[in-house]
């Protein structure tokens, strides 16, 4: 009996050391129900298609040596949808107005808005960590624009939840579904929370959700992004939170509001990036965190190129290694606060002065120029660093 107890105890865990493949659209429907299956070794594989979806890990372990992959395999996750017109009245000719798009609001949520309006993003002079001009009175939007008007007596004590609605002007006579409008409707394309640990992300595209492509909360350990693009989100390409760590190795930034932000005590390293176009930031490191960026090209046209900075009792450490960032909006936005260091081998700043009340130190080598343009920045941004 005992020898039969022990060969059953030998199988079961030979066969929990399997590593699987998980096929989305194959063998689980969803991308949650790949990520609940998998276990240390497996690797979730996606299609090489576009999902109306996200990939959520709360509290995910795979193993030292056994992480739980996910492949994206040229997926991109699209974090809006198109309107639906149940949800909107036509309360003047061209007026339209929607009082529960979302089924929860709030401040942040707002301050990071856009619609997609015939496949561009509309922010209306507003961006998440950067300038945002007033909402304008429905009243007052031309054809084309959008806005929101707060109604405060809905909202609840102590909650920070809002309320209001959100008004879409449309020339007279055109209905809604023709309009070629998209919601924004995901917080992010990949979100991390809780404690997760042992992962991989990689070939992978987030687009268009309200907050991050990429947005990583909690503490988290062993965790590698490969191959990984965000392109017009809301908030922030990638983001680290908390004591997150990690490290990527390939990430395009593309028309964000920023690029990366990395904040509180994360640890993060990133090699191999392009960032272009912008709004707020590109490359913003705050408070008691260590971060590392190698092999970087920075076509900079937004608000601010560079920011690095501490806090109350708090300094931000930054590492540079063959960095070349190209400024081509107003000087004078990359700066290095007196909380903040910046030490920098093979860097290059173009087009925009340093302003250092913090310690900087760099070996004075340029970034390899050649180089970089070859491997990093997609051919169709060549000729801008060519200029």
């Amino acid at each position: 009996m005992m020898f039969r107890v022990a060969i059953l105890v030998l199988l079961a865990a030979s066969v929990s050391c399997v590593a699987r493949d998980i096929r989305v659209g194959v063998d689980v429907p969803t991308i949650a129900a790949a990520i609940k299956l998998a276990q240390p070794g497996d690797t979730i594989h996606l299609q090489p298609i576009v999902y109306r979806d996200y990939a959520g890990f709360y509290s995910k372990k795979g193993e030292a040596g056994r992480p739980i992959t996910l492949d994206g395999h040229g997926a991109t996750l699209e974090g809006s949808d198109p309107l639906d017109p149940k949800k909107w009245t036509e309360v003047s000719p061209g007026l339209f107005e929607a009082k529960d798009l979302l089924p929860r609001l709030d401040a942040a949520i707002i301050m990071r808005w856009f619609f997609l309006w015939d496949g561009k993003m509309s922010h209306m002079g507003r961006t998440s960590k950067g300038k945002k001009a007033a909402f304008l009175q429905p009243r007052e939007l031309k054809p084309g624009e959008w806005t929101f008007v707060r109604d405060p007596s809905r909202d609840k004590a102590g909650s920070p939840e809002i309320h209001g609605s959100f008004f879409l002007r449309l020339p007279e006579g055109q209905q809604l579904a023709d309009a070629r409008i998209r919601v924004p409707v995901r917080s992010a394309g990949v979100q991390l929370s809780g404690d997760n640990a042992h992962l991989v992300i990689r070939n992978l595209t987030a687009t268009h959700p309200y907050n991050d492509g990429f947005n990583i909360h909690g503490d988290c350990r062993d965790v590698v992004f490969e191959n990984i693009r965000a392109i017009e989100c809301g908030d922030d390409g990638i983001s680290a939170h908390e004591s997150a760590e990690y490290r990527v190795d390939g990430f395009i930034g593309l028309r964000n509001s920023t690029g990366i932000t990395d904040t509180v005590t994360a640890r993060t390293s990133y090699r191999h990036v392009f960032l272009a176009d912008n709004l707020a930031f590109d490359l913003y490191f705050l408070n008691d965190g260590r971060y590392a960026v190698t092999d970087a090209v920075v076509l900079s046209t937004g608000e601010h190129a560079l920011q690095v900075v501490g806090g109350k009792d708090q300094h931000s450490d930054l590492r540079f290694d063959n960095v070349l960032i190209r400024r081509e909006g107003p000087k004078g936005s990359s700066a290095v606060a007196h909380d903040a260091t910046l030490m920098a081998r093979r860097f290059t700043l173009e087009g925009d002065t340093l302003k250092a009340d913090g310690k900087v130190e760099s070996d004075g080598v340029p970034a390899e120029r050649h180089k970089l343009v070859e491997s990093i920045v997609p051919p169709e941004y060549r000729s801008r660093l060519a200029q």
